[in-house]
């Protein structure tokens, strides 16, 4: 008599992004949001479009859309609030998603040498092969995010706002 090896499933988030849907661990994943105001700041990384704030603390916001479809979404549907691991450190990050998300268990194949660097691993499920996607390759660091010196002293004021999302002055 035979054993037959357990299937190691893990749980993952399915997202839409234009046409194609991509996955996340779901550990990864804090939760579902309406799309909100977006503060633009003076940053160094064409990637991040600016924050969001979300329960008192403040969230980047990358569209990862063109760089896994070749365009940039059109419609906005949430923003899926993920974290992100750099060296030791984790980051939140807003990925905006174009349709509903789904929740599934399957068993993860693990991206192989010829995969692209944003690729975790690859799923099977509804008759799709569906990248798992390594948010960190994806995404700017924190060091390429960051603000100018003069911008990070207000972002540590307590209440600190924008006069203008549109402008570079700051009021606190």
């Amino acid at each position: 008599m035979t054993v037959a090896p357990e299937i190691a499933l893990q749980s993952f988030v399915l997202l839409r992004l234009g046409e194609r849907r991509f996955a996340l661990h779901a550990a990864q994943v804090a939760e579902l949001v309406a799309p909100s105001r977006i503060f633009r700041f003076p940053h160094k990384s064409a990637a991040l479009e600016g924050v969001i704030l979300r329960r008192g603390r403040m969230i980047a916001i990358c569209d990862v859309a063109e760089q896994l479809t070749g365009k940039k979404l059109s419609t906005r549907r949430f923003n899926l609030l993920a974290t992100r691991k750099y060296a030791h450190q984790l980051d939140w990050i807003a990925i905006p998603v174009s349709g509903e998300c789904e929740l599934i268990n399957a068993e993860m194949m693990p991206a192989g040498s010829n995969d692209s660097p944003h690729v975790d691993g690859w799923l099977s499920h509804g008759g799709e092969v569906i990248e798992v996607l390594r948010l960190s390759a994806l995404t700017p660091g924190t060091a390429e995010t960051l603000l100018p010196a003069p911008l990070q002293d207000f972002v540590r004021v307590p209440g600190f706002a924008l006069a203008n999302p549109d402008s570079k002055d700051f009021r606190s």
